[in-house]
């Protein structure tokens, strides 16, 4: 029971939702990574994207939405870096691609448990096959993600880096941006996990989102309202069988975010708050996320 009060957090982090839904709660994807032009692929070429990401809670919350940790306290902080390559090359009609996300993970927890903490590379995500597709005011990709379990884990330390399984994550995501700057992009996941062989615990199917809804107010300033969605779609099961009540998670997440684009380079800054949690930490994300073409 300890290390449930942990991973959640890493996946929360770096990425996103936390404990207790899914093993160790939350998905490896950081949910609300993506924001401002998520659909519009950039041309072809090679682009670096940093994001430095905090999320912070001191909550944690049952299927009813109720805390229930006395004493509860998760920060997680991360730093991932990600290449993208983006080519000539057509497929269906739209440029091929693919990129590699290299997460560096420091998470600390505290529960009546126990507390731990733990830093490191976690979980790589690859994608060999993204699609995008592009027209004046629509934009969209396509693609399917492999994250792979290389961060560390241990399954007696009530914080992990590594979630130890497999996942498949399709991929979709679209921008609407119109002639006068007003812009609805979306990114959604699909994420299909395989089961931890150390634990025989095999964590539910999910469905998230990042979205945005923001507007241009210049050439070089864009700002709007983000954040993300989450829920579980299937129970969580161990040695075949359900468990609990199938330990489902939820979350909703809304927040400001701002962009400056500067020659080839990029700069957003954006807050995000969750509500509406079940069988998750509860907290507030804090990111700088930068892009440059390389």
């Amino acid at each position: 029971m300890r290390k449930i009060f942990v991973l959640v957090i890493f996946s929360l982090i770096v990425f996103s939702s936390v404990c207790l839904a899914t093993e160790n709660g939350g998905g490896a994807y950081p949910n609300g990574a993506e924001d401002f032009m998520s659909g519009a692929v950039p041309p072809p070429g090679f682009y670096y994207v940093h994001y430095a990401v905090g999320y912070f809670s001191d909550s944690f919350r049952d299927s009813h939405g109720k805390s229930v940790v006395p004493n509860f306290k998760l920060t997680v902080l991360g730093n991932v870096s990600r290449l993208i390559y983006v080519s000539n090359h057509k497929i269906l009609g739209g440029n091929w691609g693919m990129h590699i996300l290299v997460p560096l993970m420091s998470v600390d927890v505290r529960t009546p448990g126990g507390k731990d903490s733990k830093t490191g590379i976690g979980d790589i995500f690859i994608d060999p096959c993204i699609i995008s597709w592009h027209s004046k005011n629509f934009h969209q990709a396509a693609g399917i993600e492999f994250i792979l379990p290389t961060g560390a884990y241990d399954k007696d330390d009530i914080a992990n880096i590594g979630r130890n399984y497999f996942t498949i994550e399709p991929v979709y995501a679209f921008t609407y941006l119109s002639d006068n700057g007003f812009e609805v992009s979306c990114k959604l996941m699909y994420d299909i996990n395989y089961e931890n062989d150390d634990t025989n615990y095999k964590s539910g199917q999910e469905f998230h989102c990042d979205y945005t809804i923001g507007k241009k107010i210049n050439k070089n300033w864009a700002a709007g309202l983000g954040g993300y969605y989450y829920t579980q779609t299937t129970d969580d099961e161990q040695n075949g069988t359900k468990v609990g009540n199938g330990n489902r998670g939820n979350v909703f997440a809304i927040g400001p975010q701002i962009k400056y684009d500067h020659g080839r380079a990029s700069f957003i800054l954006k807050y995000q708050k969750e509500m509406s949690v079940e069988n998750k930490p509860e907290g507030y994300k804090i990111w700088l996320k930068f892009v440059v073409a390389l």
